[in-house]
C-alpha cells in the first residue's frame, strides 16, 4: 500500500473506530460484534507500524472504552476495573498462556475458566459490610455512579453477613456483571412487539441502557440482575485466589456464577472452555465467551497490566452460530408511538435450536448501510443469542431481479406522510389516530406508568376498538354503561368498577396525562419536569420550539434539543392538537404539581440536586419530600440551582456547587429544613 493510500486508510479507521466505541460503550447500540470490532483495531495497529510517520498519540488502539454519561456523577476507582483483551481461537488462547510462561518463569499456573456474561461490568463497594456504591466501568480510572439503581436488583444484598469464623473487610470493591434474564429479556421484548414498538436488539445493550436511566422506577420494572465474580480493592484481603474468592462469595449468599472451572495448566483449561461452549445454551443469561484467570493473586499482581487490560486474564469469544436463508419480503411493523419497524420475512432455517423465519432490520438506515434487498441470500445470527438479526448479505447469491429497497414514504396502515424527527434514525407516522395505533396507544395510556385505569387492560381494549367504541384516547371518557353490559353475562360489577376507574383518571396528575399521551422520547421524569414546567396540558400544546432551546442552551431541565423537537413535532401534528381539546370536552381536568393538598409548600420555587448516599434517605425517598413539599429535583448543577443536597461520597456535583456558589447542605440540615426549624 502507498503511503497517501495507507493515510486515507488510517483516517478513516480512526473515525471508524471512535464511531463504534460510541455506539458501544454510551449509547449500548453497536452495529458490530466484537470481532468485527477487533478486526477493525488490529488492522489500523498494524497500518500504525508500517507507517509510523502517520502515527498519533491518542491512537484509538491506545484509548479504553468510557461508558460516561452526562447526568451521572462519576467516582474513581479505588483500582482500576479495565475491560479484557479478546482472543478467538485456541492458538492464541495458548499464546496468552505462553507470555505468562515467559513473564513469570514457572509453568505451573492453576486457572480458572468463568462464563462471559453478556451485560454491563460494574463495581460494588461495601464498606463496614453495607452496600454504599455501584459504579460503572467508565474509562477503566472512573466510572457514573449508578447506586440508586443498583440498588433496586433484588438478589444483590445491602448488607453483607459474616459467615462463622470471618470477619468482614473494612472496605471491598467487588466486581460483577449486571444482565437481564433471557426470560425477562423475552418479557419485556413480548410486551413491546403486543404494542407494535420496536424490539431492542439484545440483552446487554437493554440491560447497559437499563442501568443509565435517571428513573429508577423505571429500572425497577425490568427486573435487573447481577452476578459478582471478582475483586479490587479490599482492606483487609478476605481470600487468596479467585476460586476461594468464588467459594466465600457462595457462602455469604451473594449472587455468583452457577459455573466455573479450576484447571490445572492450559491444557485443562482449554478442556474447561469447550466444555462450557457445550453447556452455555442453558444458562438463564446470555454468554459470549469465556474468561479464563490466574487463579492466584499474587501470580495476578506480578503479571500486572497494560494501559487497557490485564495481563492475568483473557476472554475467549465463541464465534456466533450463522445460518444462511432468503428474504422472501420485508414487512413494516406500526408501533404504539409510530415508529416503522421493517422485519425480514425469511425461508425457515435452524439456527441455535430453533427454527427462524423472521428476523428485525432495526429501521430504514440498517436497510441501507447493509444493502438489504427482497431476494437476497444472507447470513442470520442471533444476537445475544436470541434475537434472530440479519448480518450481511451474500452477495455472490444476488439475482438480477433484486432492486434496492424503498422504505416506505407514507404508513403501510393509514397512509399518512412518515416522518423523521431531527437526531433519530427511526422514521415515523405522525397520525395519532392510525388505527394500528389505537390499540397499542389505548393500553398505553391505561397503563400503570400513565393514567392507571384498572380494568382497561389488553383484552379490553382489543372488545372496545373492535366494535369501534373507542377510536382514539379521548372516547374512553364516553363510554356508556348499556354499551358495556352487552360485553357478556354477569359484567355488571366489571363495567361499573371500569366506570369509576375511568372517571377518576379524569383528574389524574398531570404528568401521567402527558406520558399518556405516547410522545416520542417523554418517558416518566421528563413528564414530570414537562407537568412542573408548564402546569397545564394546553400550555403544552401551544409550546414553541424556542421555549425548551435558545442559543443551543437547555431552558428546562431534563428537555434536550431531541425531546423538545420531539415535543413540538407531536403537538404541531392537527390530530394531535385536536386530541388534547377533545380530552378536554371529555373532562378530563389533569392536576398541576403542588396543587394538591400535600400539607406544605416549604420547597416551592426551590430546586435541588442530590449527589452521594444520605445516611437513612434514599434519593428517591428524598426526591418524594421535596416535591411533596412543592419543590423540584434536578439532575444538574446550574446557578438557578437553590440547594445540593450532598451525602457521603459525594461526586463531582459538589464540586460544581462551590464552584457556582450553591448552597450545600446535609441530610440533617434538609430535615431541619423540611420541619420549617
Amino acid at each position: 500500500m502507498k503511503s497517501a493510500a495507507a493515510q486515507a486508510r488510517l483516517i478513516q479507521l480512526r473515525a471508524e473506530i471512535t464511531r463504534h466505541d460510541e455506539l458501544y460503550y454510551r449509547a449500548a447500540q453497536p452495529e458490530i460484534n466484537d470481532r468485527e470490532y477487533d478486526r477493525l483495531k488490529a488492522e489500523l495497529a498494524e497500518l500504525e507500524a508500517k507507517f509510523p510517520e502517520f502515527a498519533v498519540a491518542a491512537s484509538p488502539t491506545d484509548r479504553v472504552g468510557d461508558d460516561r454519561l452526562t447526568g451521572f456523577a462519576t467516582y474513581r476507582h479505588r483500582l482500576p476495573l479495565q475491560s479484557l483483551d479478546n482472543t478467538y481461537t485456541e492458538e492464541e488462547l495458548r499464546a496468552f498462556h505462553t507470555r505468562l510462561v515467559k513473564q513469570l518463569n514457572r509453568e505451573d499456573f492453576a486457572y480458572v475458566v468463568e462464563p462471559k456474561i453478556d451485560g454491563l461490568a460494574v463495581s460494588v463497594t461495601y464498606e463496614q459490610g453495607k452496600l454504599v456504591r455501584a459504579v460503572t466501568r467508565g474509562n477503566g480510572e472512573e466510572g457514573d455512579d449508578v447506586t440508586e439503581n443498583v440498588r433496586t436488583i433484588r438478589t444483590l444484598p445491602q448488607e453483607l453477613q459474616a459467615t462463622e469464623g470471618q470477619v468482614l473487610p473494612d472496605v471491598i470493591e467487588i466486581r460483577g456483571e449486571i444482565f437481564l434474564t433471557t426470560a425477562e429479556f423475552q418479557r419485556i421484548n413480548q410486551e413491546r412487539e403486543e404494542e407494535g414498538e420496536a424490539l431492542y436488539a439484545n440483552p446487554r445493550n437493554l440491560a447497559a441502557g437499563t442501568v443509565k436511566l435517571l428513573d429508577s422506577k423505571e429500572v425497577a420494572r425490568r427486573k435487573l440482575e447481577i452476578v459478582l465474580y471478582g475483586v479490587g480493592f479490599c482492606e483487609p484481603a478476605v481470600a487468596e485466589s479467585q476460586s476461594q474468592f468464588h467459594a466465600l462469595v457462595r457462602q455469604r449468599g451473594q449472587p455468583t456464577l452457577e459455573r466455573f472451572w479450576t484447571a490445572q495448566g492450559i491444557d485443562e483449561a482449554w478442556a474447561a472452555v469447550r466444555r462450557l461452549d457445550e453447556l452455555r445454551h442453558a444458562f438463564r443469561y446470555g454468554t459470549d465467551g469465556a474468561v479464563v484467570k490466574l487463579d492466584n493473586f499474587r501470580w495476578q499482581r506480578e503479571a500486572g497490566r497494560t494501559a487497557k487490560a490485564p495481563r492475568w486474564a483473557i476472554a475467549y469469544k465463541f464465534e456466533p452460530e450463522r445460518a444462511e436463508t432468503r428474504i422472501n419480503a420485508i414487512t413494516v411493523q406500526v408501533g404504539r408511538t409510530g415508529v416503522l419497524t421493517p422485519v425480514a420475512e425469511l425461508e425457515p432455517v435452524a439456527l441455535s435450536g430453533s427454527t427462524v423465519s423472521r428476523a428485525t432490520l432495526h429501521n430504514r438506515d440498517e436497510i441501507e448501510r447493509k444493502d438489504i434487498r427482497v431476494g437476497d441470500y444472507v447470513l442470520v445470527e442471533k444476537a445475544g443469542e436470541i434475537i434472530p438479526a440479519v448480518i450481511e448479505v451474500v452477495l455472490p447469491r444476488r439475482a438480477p431481479q433484486c432492486v434496492p429497497y424503498q422504505f416506505p414514504t407514507a404508513c403501510p396502515v393509514c397512509g399518512t406522510a412518515v416522518m423523521q424527527i431531527e437526531g433519530e434514525v427511526a422514521m415515523r407516522c405522525p397520525n395519532a389516530n392510525c388505527p394500528t395505533q389505537v390499540r397499542r396507544r389505548l393500553t398505553h395510556f391505561a397503563s400503570k406508568a400513565a393514567l392507571d385505569i384498572d380494568g382497561l387492560g389488553t383484552a379490553m381494549v382489543d372488545e372496545l376498538v373492535a366494535r369501534g367504541w373507542v377510536r382514539e384516547l379521548s372516547d374512553v371518557f364516553r363510554l356508556r354503561r348499556d354499551d358495556l353490559l352487552t360485553l357478556g353475562k354477569n359484567v355488571e360489577k366489571s363495567a361499573d368498577n371500569l366506570l369509576a376507574a375511568i372517571a377518576a383518571s379524569k383528574t389524574c396528575d398531570l404528568w401521567r396525562l402527558i406520558h399518556g399521551l405516547g410522545i416520542p422520547h417523554v418517558g416518566v421524569a421528563a413528564s414530570k419536569d414537562l407537568a412542573s414546567h408548564f402546569r397545564r396540558i394546553e400550555s403544552l400544546s401551544e409550546a414553541k420550539f424556542e421555549q425548551f432551546i435558545a442559543n443551543k442552551q437547555t431552558l428546562i431541565s431534563g428537555i434536550g434539543e431531541v425531546m423538545a423537537r420531539s415535543i413540538t413535532g407531536f403537538f404541531n401534528e392537527p390530530r394531535n392538537r385536536a386530541l388534547i381539546l377533545d380530552l378536554i370536552r371529555a373532562g378530563v381536568r389533569p392536576v398541576a404539581p403542588a396543587e394538591r393538598a400535600t400539607g406544605s409548600t416549604r420547597f416551592a420555587g426551590k430546586t435541588f440536586v442530590l449527589t452521594g448516599t444520605m445516611p437513612t434517605l434514599t434519593r428517591d425517598e428524598a426526591s418524594a419530600l421535596i416535591e411533596a413539599a412543592g419543590g423540584k429535583v434536578s439532575g444538574s448543577v446550574s446557578k438557578k440551582t437553590s440547594y445540593v443536597l450532598a451525602g457521603s461520597e459525594a461526586g463531582s456535583k459538589l464540586d460544581k456547587a462551590r464552584e457556582l456558589g450553591v448552597p450545600v447542605i446535609d441530610e440533617a440540615e434538609f430535615r431541619r429544613m423540611q420541619a420549617g426549624d
